[in-house]
């Protein structure tokens, strides 16, 4: 059961709700081999976008190959069981490659464009969800997964943002994961309270499925780190809007984490102002 928990504010400025949840799944877990040393760049893992178009044609390059070599080794027997079925393989994979790399192409000028070019759900409540995870893996073998996923939230926060998405106070809901620091964390509570919206803390994994099961939001700002907001856009992007606000890590992992405030409140005041005027939108 998630136990409500009231913070007595320092000074007269309001605050939001600070409402713990304890689920299934902790939160963390990404970081679980983790050696306690310093984390690069006194774990700020920001990177240009471009990072993350590199990883992600490489990602298809590599698909496409290994899709390729298994036709090739396994071509012999095709042929044996039926004599087309293995060039109509051979030309379907041509077409997914050239699909998967005009779907790139498009997601790029759409980024560096300044326009959408797509709706959100052949975007970035579609398959871009996927290909950011594929990417994350290939980016995993050259050791860059945190700064390959950082700049992969950065593209989906930019798409997302472009919508021009508003909803009621009562419709948005921040998620924030245990491990802030008391000063981001205050600052947190001080941006909820001002456009009233509750700020949820979960102290173990499966946050974002509960809340917004209990909740019925309309749209959600979430903070996490990298690896965990990967996991969170996944699993919750793809039913309801997202905003994913990365954190830092000075002290590593899960503790004394980071954030960049003023960000978090131009989002949060997007969201919220004057919703009720300009009526809800859709999800």
């Amino acid at each position: 059961m998630a136990a409500l928990q009231t913070a007595t504010p320092p000074s007269q400025a309001p605050r939001a709700q600070l409402i713990h949840i304890e689920v299934d799944r902790r939160l963390g877990h990404e970081w679980d081999e983790w050696n306690g040393r310093p984390l690069p760049g006194g774990g700020d893992f920001s990177a240009a976008p471009g990072l993350f178009f590199r990883y992600a044609a490489l990602t298809v390059a590599v698909a496409t190959a290994a899709v390729a070599l298994l036709l090739y080794l396994i071509g012999p027997r095709l042929a044996v069981l039926w004599a087309p079925l293995s060039q109509d393989l051979w030309i379907a994979l041509g077409v997914l490659a050239g699909l998967s790399t005009l779907y790139l192409s498009v997601l790029a000028a759409s980024f560096y464009g300044g326009r959408n070019l797509l709706p959100e759900r052949l975007m970035e409540r579609g398959p871009y969800l996927q290909l950011m995870n594929y990417t994350s893996l290939v980016a995993r073998g050259f050791g860059k997964r945190d700064w390959v996923e950082h700049a992969a939230i950065d593209v989906y926060n930019t798409l997302a943002e472009r919508r021009g998405r508003t909803v009621g106070k009562g419709e948005l809901l921040v998620l924030i994961p245990r491990c802030l620091s008391k000063q981001a964390l205050d600052g947190v509570l001080e941006i909820a309270g001002r456009y009233e919206v509750p700020v949820f803390v979960a102290t173990r994994g499966q946050l974002a499925r509960r809340v917004i099961r209990e909740r019925r939001p309309r749209a959600v700002v979430a903070v996490a780190c990298e690896r965990d907001m990967m996991t969170g856009l996944r699993d919750v992007a793809g039913k309801l809007p997202v905003l994913g606000l990365t954190m830092q890590l000075p002290n590593g992992p899960c503790r004394d984490a980071t954030i960049d405030l003023g960000q978090m409140e131009r989002w949060v005041q997007g969201l919220v102002a004057e919703a009720p005027a300009r009526g809800r939108t859709r999800q």
